[in-house]
């Protein structure tokens, strides 16, 4: 089968792979369409991102849907023909964390298109892929491939959500609007928020953030002071979602915080020097987001009821012998919020 494989920065090549074996707990899915993420354009452009680098070829891809093409024998939670969300993340079940019911902190996790552990853990980008019985999260009928491979940044989105507290009636700060604070103001406004400020230094970003439900959607970038009157009474917000893991979009934002104001960290974007007596005196609460555990299997369930309409991120999707194309797309951010692959 090919699959869409990185060898080394901006070597990115679709292969001939070997389909791997069907076990008797495992599933086998004819891939449909696959998200190119913010860490898959970091293992493209820079070879990986932090400490994590690429030493060896690794497919690529964990925003995945397909359908169900063979089942083990000990299968009984999907059925061929049936379509499904593959859910990316596995946790062992049997460490500490897990235990504790702490999963996202799994010791021994697969994440399928990582180089965290070496072997990689391959992703999903391919025409077939094996998975085990506990991945496969069935679709609702009439959702589309593309539609159900939003399944994990929208876990993401809940899980950073869920970790702010209750947004009912809460004024709400976003910064950074690519798919993932995009998808976090649908979120946000589903959970009841008052009042969704979005913040980008892109224009394309900050016309999705006013699609999707911001009620108003500030360019940093061109018009710097357009803010300064959320400063006011020692300010307005009571949550800041920080989506672009930008150090400047976070401390910039401290005087529009109100004291007391609860900080979710969800984009990464390296090291960052914070101004502490800031975060003392205002009595900031900081929280950071990693990952998702349960919230995968809901974000495929808000789907497919229709709570939540993730089709306006969707740019473009292109053909498997077009990654190459697809992966410069999805860096143009003047250009596209979220590209996908069909297989």
């Amino acid at each position: 089968m090919r699959a869409v494989v990185i060898h080394a920065p901006h070597d990115l090549r679709v292969d001939s792979v070997e389909v791997p074996a069907l076990g008797d707990h495992d599933v086998r899915v004819r891939m449909e369409a696959g998200g190119i993420c913010g860490s898959d354009l970091h293992y493209y452009h820079d070879g990986g991102f932090g400490t994590v680098r690429i030493k060896q070829p690794m497919i690529l891809g964990h925003e995945v849907a397909g359908t169900v093409e063979a089942i083990g024998a000990g299968v009984s939670r999907v059925a061929v023909g049936q379509r499904i969300a593959v859910n990316p993340s596995l946790a062992c079940g049997h460490c500490r964390f897990c235990q504790a019911g702490q999963q996202a902190y799994c010791l021994d996790m697969r994440f399928i298109g990582s180089a965290m552990r070496f072997p990689h853990v391959q992703g999903g980008f391919r025409e077939t892929m094996v998975v085990e019985e506990a991945r496969a999260v069935p679709v609702a009928d009439g959702v589309s491939a593309g539609e159900a491979a939003f399944g994990e940044p929208l876990s993401v989105c809940l899980h950073a959500i869920r970790r702010a507290g209750s947004l009912l009636g809460k004024r709400v700060l976003i910064t950074g609007c690519g798919p993932i604070g995009s998808l976090c103001i649908i979120v946000a406004r589903r959970a009841g928020a008052l009042e969704i400020v979005a913040t980008d230094v892109s224009d394309a970003a900050c016309a999705m953030a006013m699609k999707v439900g911001a009620n108003r959607a500030v360019n940093t970038a061109t018009a710097p002071d357009a803010m300064a009157g959320y400063a006011a009474d020692k300010g307005t917000f009571d949550v800041l979602i920080e989506a672009s893991g930008n150090q400047r979009a976070l401390t910039g934002a401290f005087d529009w915080l109100r004291p007391g104001a609860v900080i979710v960290q969800l984009g990464i974007g390296g090291d960052f020097t914070l101004p502490i007596s800031v975060v003392v005196a205002k009595e900031f609460e900081i929280r950071g987001s990693f990952r998702f555990h349960e919230e995968f299997e809901q974000a495929v369930s808000m789907i497919g009821q229709r709570l939540i309409d993730v089709s306006p991120l969707l740019t473009a999707t292109l053909p498997i012998d077009r990654a190459v194309e697809a992966f410069e797309l999805a860096s143009d951010r003047s250009r596209a919020m979220k590209v996908q692959l069909a297989f």
